[in-house]
């Protein structure tokens, strides 16, 4: 393999989830621009059970067939000590860490009342935990060299909204937290950190999708179909692999949509309209002023495909070169 004229040629990288879908694409795509890859997967189902360690093997073994580097971590991200021994790794692998790809997530969805306390655990561990224990020890080497690249994987499911998933609604959202601090906190030492929230053809699209297809009109689910087929894994690999190059030194602390072959800046919530008074508040106050003045202002309570309720432009095959 060898590698194109790219910021990445000679960077290391780790990726979580690195064994099917998104992460399996962003592991060759980088491989192919030169990177070193750490390919961690515990090779589990979209909800997370049903282990097999063979995931991370496989696409170690794409990635080493085709002249690459590349080396397996079989770990659970939600063990504490994975983070450090993945950093170590890497350390020890190829000598150098650059970029942390935070991209393992599993999905349990629900009615929030019957959903069962294991559902909320097993969704926070992976998604959010997962991603705050390698962030935190990837920190230590990104600040002892003065640079580093952190891309999480947020969710349009947190930043729009979905139905039947609190819990990954509530995860993803806290991605997008802890991104934003840790561009705050460590972007004058020369750290980057943003989130993008892919649409892409998964197993875990594919629950999702099944799972609220019985809400939508013909018209919604044509629009769906065609949304899916243009956002493929592959076609996020590049957008997602440009955020951890140098050549993306200009965003930091950003969230980044993309769906086929359009990408999306969203905002960071702030203040719409003030309300003031000078006597304080009561009762008979804030009801007869609060909701006339604010009712034009109110943010609507919508779902992603009514933001989304258009078939995404589509693009050209994608390709690793």
């Amino acid at each position: 393999m060898s590698p194109i004229s790219s910021t990445l040629a000679g960077k290391a990288v780790i990726v979580t989830g690195g064994g099917g879908g998104i992460g399996r694409a962003v592991c060759l795509h980088m491989a192919r621009l030169g990177a070193h890859v750490l390919v961690n997967d515990l090779g589990v189902s979209v909800a997370g059970d049903q282990s097999s360690a063979r995931a991370a093997d496989v696409v170690v073994g794409d990635i080493v067939a085709a002249g690459g580097s590349a080396v397996a971590n079989t770990m659970s991200v939600t063990d504490k000590a994975a983070g450090k021994a993945m950093v170590e790794q890497a350390m020890d692998s190829f000598g150098r860490l650059d970029i942390v790809i935070n991209n393992a997530g599993i999905i349990r969805m629900g009615a929030y009342d019957e959903m069962p306390e294991s559902d909320w655990r097993g969704v926070l561990q992976t998604n959010l935990y997962g991603a705050v224990y390698l962030s935190h020890a990837a920190a230590r080497q990104f600040v002892r060299q003065n640079s580093g690249a952190y891309v999480h994987m947020t969710s349009a499911g947190g930043l729009i909204g979905s139905t039947k998933q609190t819990n990954y609604g509530a995860a993803k959202l806290g991605i997008v937290g802890l991104s934003q601090t840790l561009a705050r906190d460590l972007g004058p030492l020369g750290i980057r950190s943003n989130c993008i929230a892919p649409s892409s053809t998964s197993r875990m699209t594919e629950l999702t999708d099944n799972a609220r297809k019985h809400l939508m009109t013909p018209e919604a689910l044509e629009n769906l179909r065609r949304a899916r087929l243009a956002s493929v894994p592959e076609h996020m690999a590049p957008v997602i692999a440009f955020l951890g190059s140098d050549a993306a030194s200009g965003l930091n602390g950003q969230i980044i949509g993309a769906r086929g072959s359009e990408l999306y800046l969203y905002g960071h919530p702030s203040p719409l309209r003030g309300l003031s008074s000078r006597q304080g508040w009561s009762a008979p106050w804030l009801e007869t002023n609060l909701a006339g003045a604010w009712a034009p202002f109110i943010t609507p309570l919508e779902v992603i495909t009514d933001v989304f309720n258009w078939a995404p432009v589509p693009g050209s095959s994608p390709t690793d070169s």
